[in-house]
């Protein structure tokens, strides 16, 4: 049934109610574009709200990384670079492109020399 069906219920209510409405259908697009969950592990409550409780620890772990590390680089990009290299045994400040002058020097300092003219 359609809310603006009710007519006891008075047209401000009614307005404020779809605004409610509406906040939640913004999560909801927030979170199936942030939290990339394309589908549920489990069916019960409790499998639901767990993988979206850590899909939200995540996001927000990755976020205070990315402050602390002040890298430029948007959520999505570190979330991409993250997901790649979750077993690579990698510091995470050179895992950013930013970074790129530290990462040559390490690869240098292990490669061997064949020929010393």
């Amino acid at each position: 049934m359609f809310l603006t069906n009710n007519t006891a219920l008075p047209a401000l209510t009614i307005c404020a109610l779809y605004k409610s409405r509406w906040q939640v259908e913004l999560f909801f697009k927030w979170f199936k574009q942030h939290l990339r969950i394309k589908h549920f592990l489990g069916n019960s409550e409790n499998a639901v709200k767990t993988q979206v409780w850590c899909a939200v620890a995540t996001y927000v772990l990755i976020a205070i990384v990315r402050k602390e590390l002040q890298i430029d680089a948007s959520m999505y990009t570190c979330l991409q670079i993250l997901s790649v290299s979750v077993f690579e045994k990698t510091q995470l400040s050179c895992a950013f492109p930013g970074d790129e002058s530290t990462t040559e020097q390490s690869d240098d300092a292990k490669q061997l020399m064949l020929f010393n003219f």
